[in-house]
């Protein structure tokens, strides 16, 4: 709900003129397939003109990758047949903001319609996410989520051969263009997580990303340094599940915003560095009805569950997470979207390899946070296959989805929790191996029948596979430094 400026009034298309009135330009900006907020600034005439019913916004952004480069294979929304048409970006006058580090200019997300039926467009993130949680609605639930991000952070260092007035003109890629990524240096060494000196040395960066999230409104609840050279980790407030995904993707542009000020390049890839932990995403969620209450717990101990771990979760809760462990292997794609992401999906790094499940276990792809650990308000699912490159509203939409597929068809759980003792792959572990790359997780998504084409349809599905089919084709392409060593001089 948007209070910036409107003395906690909701904003609306006829209040919308009064809250500008010392404005001249507004920020707009939609997110694409891999999470990547795509816009443009414009007039504040032009705004108010289309404010009510949206304005022309070129296809292109979801017939193109991250990289700007089209697709191999047109996909059906953006392609040369249909003249890379424009869609209908709507604007969503509930996500309000203002942007500080850009003199307060006003900032709106948009959503992606269709011109021809004025239905949101398969491919739109927030749309997506937004269609899934209607079907909650209508049955008097609401999901809420909460989201955790770690990231790398890297000194910016100067290039001699690059003429620059400023340390904020230093950025990581024209550096790289001369020079080995392993020359790259961390803000920070060493592995010290939580450390309370370490961002003393880099105070005004650390305090002002803190202070500029809370001001636009992506308030962090945890701040610290992670384990690792240059690793920090934010935990954002637990909140209704739409504004979650939206603040997962404004507190990336936040950080990249804020380091660029201060000569820092923040990586949110799920493997930086070969040897070190990854950056993972953590989502947590849970279901409560429209009093507020909390529908995962129970409320009285079940004397004989199906599992000990189980005594305080409610039967919606258990559905819940069955339909999450019954579909997570056909989703990978979304949740580990690139060919980097599965370099941190491995073994003994604190990351998730098989579908599994445990109370407080955090070596588990699903952590079950309930009493008697935690609070009965408290009680959750944390979903902790998620890297920090994925696309929050994307993976907040599977998560919800599977979630009450779970729930409406009564789904059971199907295997055991993890024990505390329990390594994840071993032979304690009954869980499936997930996919390993990204090849055989998009080849499990596209399958017909598969989970994600039950819970999203085939149009989505179709796109979206396309997509990660592009990406696998430039990774195969690819010749890597890697086999240059090895090959250049032997073979």
């Amino acid at each position: 709900m948007a209070s910036n400026d409107t003395g906690g009034e909701v904003l609306t298309v006829d209040n919308l003129e009064t809250a500008l009135a010392k404005d001249t330009k507004v920020k707009l900006a939609g997110i694409d397939v891999d999470g990547i907020l795509r816009g443009k600034l414009v007039s504040k005439k032009k705004f108010l003109s289309v404010a009510k019913d949206g304005f022309g916004f070129c296809s292109i952004v979801f017939g193109w990758d991250m990289h700007d480069l089209t697709y191999f294979r047109e996909l059906k929304i953006s392609n040369k047949e249909n003249g890379y048409k424009d869609l209908v970006a709507k604007i969503d006058l509930g996500s309000y903001r203002r942007i500080p580090w850009e003199d307060n200019v006003p900032f709106f997300l948009v959503s992606f319609h269709d011109p021809d039926t004025g239905k949101p467009i398969s491919a739109c993130p927030r749309s997506l996410l937004r269609t899934t949680v209607e079907k909650l609605n209508k049955a008097g639930y609401s999901a809420l989520a909460g989201a955790e991000f770690e990231f790398f952070t890297f000194r910016a260092p100067r290039d001699p051969s690059i003429q620059t007035s400023h340390v904020s003109s230093a950025t990581t890629a024209p550096f790289l263009q001369n020079n080995a990524v392993s020359a790259l240096p961390h803000l920070t060494q060493g592995m010290f997580g939580y450390s309370l000196t370490d961002p003393i040395h880099n105070q005004d960066w650390f305090y002002s990303v803190f202070e500029t999230c809370e001001k636009f409104r992506v308030n962090i609840e945890g701040w610290h340094t992670e384990s690792g050279p240059g690793v920090f980790e934010a935990a954002l407030e637990f909140g209704e599940v739409t504004e979650t995904a939206d603040r997962g993707t404004l507190f990336k542009y936040v950080v990249k915003a804020i380091g660029s000020k201060h000569g820092i390049t923040p990586s949110f890839m799920a493997k930086p560095k070969q040897g070190l932990p990854g950056n993972s995403g953590h989502m947590h969620c849970s279901i409560v009805d429209k009093s507020g209450k909390n529908l995962f717990y129970r409320g009285e101990k079940d004397p004989n569950p199906p599992y000990k771990d189980l005594e305080y979760v409610s039967d919606l809760g258990r559905q819940f997470l069955a339909g999450l462990l019954d579909g997570l292997a056909d989703v990978m794609p979304i949740i580990a979207p690139t060919v980097n992401s599965y370099k941190r999906l491995v073994e003994n790094f604190w990351a998730p390899v098989t579908v599994s499940w445990g109370l407080e276990h955090r070596a588990a792809s699903i952590r079950l946070i309930a009493p008697p650990t935690a609070s009965a308000k408290a009680t959750r699912f944390e979903i902790r296959v998620c890297g920090a490159d994925c696309n929050p509203s994307l993976v907040l939409a599977t998560i919800v989805a599977l979630g009450w597929r779970g729930i409406e068809k009564k789904l059971e759980i199907s295997l055991p929790p993890l024990g505390k003792g329990d390594e994840v792959g071993s032979s304690t572990d009954k869980g499936e191996r997930l996919p390993k790359n990204l090849k055989d997780s998009t080849a499990r998504f596209v399958a017909k029948g598969s989970v994600a084409r039950e819970i999203f349809g085939d149009e989505f599905v179709d796109h979206y596979g396309g997509t990660r089919e592009h990406e696998l084709r430039l990774w195969d392409e690819a010749v890597t430094d890697w086999e240059v060593k090895r090959y250049i001089e032997t073979v």
